[in-house]
């Protein structure tokens, strides 16, 4: 109990903290370029928690568990949130955390997809005296997404019909996606993975490989589209940098990870649901961009579906 309780504490740092990291990025992206933003945050973040596990004597991950630590780094960081960088040099930052709630479709599919073939490896027969409570719990979660996202939806619509920047958004909304399907298989492969290989590693260690993995992923694609060239800071875009080190990425990734540990994929892609909740209040109070009753009704709903989808 006491590390499920933990579990949700992490899972509502994560809604928090990854909520105003949009506008972070958006910001820190008036003078830094895309990549080259994001591969400084991870790299910077993944040292910095390096550094205090190595003073405190903490084991860390050995070298054949690196290359598992790679990949987990390059989908979950290299292309999950590159690619939501990406996006937001074209999309506003409320809107592309709304594209982005696609997330818990892509990995509540994945996730089945893995199931299903873990039970055909291990012939488990199809028949279970649970089968009926495990159907109508499926039925209640995927009743649960479509309601959040039917609030979602509700949110943007009025944005997404008078979008003019029409390339701008497609490529926005391309790169939201991808950025979707690489964290929605990291995550379930980091599921899997803490369940059968890696149950006594420490969290906070392999988060940090797992930041230095993608940030080094992200500045080889950076210097390859020279990016450093254009770098350049200010007092406001070095604000937001340090804003997404030291709570998106320390804070919300540990946390993130914690929770994916211990909580269904299905309940903790529902932080997607809260982020853009969150977004959209500070592109309304930073920004100036507008917030009304329709948007307030919109975030009733994106609650209910939370409601519905949970353990």
């Amino acid at each position: 109990m006491t590390s499920k309780r933990r579990a949700y504490f992490a899972w509502v740092v994560v809604c928090v903290v990854w909520g105003t990291t949009y506008l972070a990025i958006r910001i820190a992206l008036e003078s830094i370029p895309p990549l080259l933003m994001a591969a400084m945050r991870w790299i910077a973040a993944g040292s910095i928690l390096l550094a205090a596990l190595k003073i405190r004597g903490e084991q860390l991950p050995g070298r054949r568990a690196w290359p598992a630590l790679a990949i987990l780094g390059i989908l979950l960081l290299g292309l999950g949130n590159g690619a939501v960088v990406w996006a937001e040099q074209t999309v506003a930052s409320g809107l592309t955390a709304v594209l982005v709630a696609t997330v818990p479709f892509w990995m509540v599919g994945i996730e089945a997809i893995v199931e299903r073939r873990a039970r055909r490896n291990d012939q488990v027969p199809a028949q279970s005296t649970s089968s009926g409570d495990g159907s109508s719990r499926l039925v209640c979660h995927m009743i649960g997404l479509m309601i959040g996202f039917a609030g979602i939806v509700m949110l943007v619509w009025p944005e997404l019909r008078t979008d003019e920047n029409r390339h701008g958004f497609l490529v926005g909304f391309v790169s939201t996606q991808i950025a979707c399907v690489g964290w929605a298989v990291g995550s379930s492969y980091a599921r899997h993975r803490g369940r059968n290989e890696a149950e006594s590693e420490n969290v906070l260690a392999t988060a940090a490989y797992e930041m230095l993995f993608g940030g080094l992923a992200l500045l080889l694609v950076s210097a390859f589209l020279r990016e450093p060239a254009r770098l350049a800071f200010t007092l406001r875009t070095s604000l937001a940098l340090g804003h997404l080190i030291i709570f998106g990425a320390i804070a919300g990734f540990t946390a993130y990870a914690y929770a994916l540990k211990h909580l269904s994929v299905a309940t903790v892609s529902l932080y997607a649901y809260i982020n853009p909740v969150i977004a959209v209040v500070l592109g309304a109070l930073v920004l100036g961009e507008p917030f009304g009753v329709r948007m307030a009704v919109a975030a009733a709903v994106v609650f209910t579906g939370v409601a519905l989808v949970r353990d």
